[in-house]
């Protein structure tokens, strides 16, 4: 069997990853901030799947927790084969009405994290010439929209330029972009959901279907909807001062800063 170890596994894309995952039949590493729901979930999928799943308690916002966390994925006697890099959270509020600590927060989480957590399994696959990291940005990527617009922008180049560096040594690399999803994402930031438009949303299981076939065909960006890959088209062709006053009225509606 190969491991999987997930990044903010308890709900959300996160936990839709976990069950997919255990359904083919490998083995999990479930990192989350709540070592109850960890726990629970982790008896859950081992007495449907009859998989083993670890628990890993980490706050990916603290220095020692993240290097726990590197320190499982560069362990060569248990190697994990696939990485999804998952956590993740959103502020409510405008730039400036957002404390600086909460901005700093973000960027750890989303950045430095990100950017640790693969070097650790990227390093030990390639030393087995195989394995997979799953970077989960947004398509707030593509848009001008705050921090953390901004943060999901730098993962999905990050992502993409390792990709390229790492072509030919097995290891496959891959930025998720996925839009509104039904998680407890917008719920944790106190933000309202009653006036996102229907089409808007997406299923968080076939989302996480569609990125494993992205990431199985070996393309390094997953757009997974026909929805959001138009959108993103009509994005690319907008000139940038009019998306950005358009993404600003929609971010302060629909999503985080």
């Amino acid at each position: 069997m190969t491991t999987a170890l997930i990044t903010g596994a308890t709900a959300g894309i996160g936990a839709a990853f976990a069950r997919r995952l255990a359904a083919e039949g490998r083995n999990l590493v479930l990192v989350a901030r709540d070592t109850e729901r960890l726990q629970e979930q982790a008896t859950e999928l081992h007495d449907r799947h009859g998989i083993e799943a670890e628990v890993l308690t980490a706050d990916l916002s603290e220095d020692e927790e993240i290097s726990a966390v590197e320190k499982r994925l560069a362990d060569r006697r248990h190697p994990v084969d696939l990485l999804i890099n998952n956590a993740g959270f959103g502020n409510k509020g405008r730039f400036l009405e957002v404390s600086m600590a909460d901005e700093l927060t973000m960027l750890k989480v989303h950045c430095e994290a990100v950017l640790r957590l693969t070097s650790a399994a990227a390093g030990s696959m390639r030393e087995r010439g195989r394995g997979g990291v799953v970077n989960v940005a947004s398509v707030a990527a593509f848009v001008p929209r705050g921090t953390y617009g901004a943060s999901k922008a730098w993962v999905v180049q990050f992502t993409q330029g390792v990709a390229r560096e790492m072509a030919g040594s097995g290891v496959r690399l891959m930025a998720l972009c996925p839009g509104f999803v039904r998680t407890e994402f917008h719920q944790r930031a106190g933000m309202g959901t009653d006036n996102i438009p229907g089409w808007m949303w997406l299923d968080a299981d076939k989302l996480v279907a569609s990125a494993l076939s992205d990431l199985a065909k070996g393309k390094s960006l997953s757009i997974p909807d026909p929805r959001y890959k138009a959108l993103m088209g009509v994005v690319k062709l907008a000139p940038r001062g009019l998306l950005g006053g358009v993404s600003s009225r929609a971010g302060r509606k629909y999503g985080p800063q």
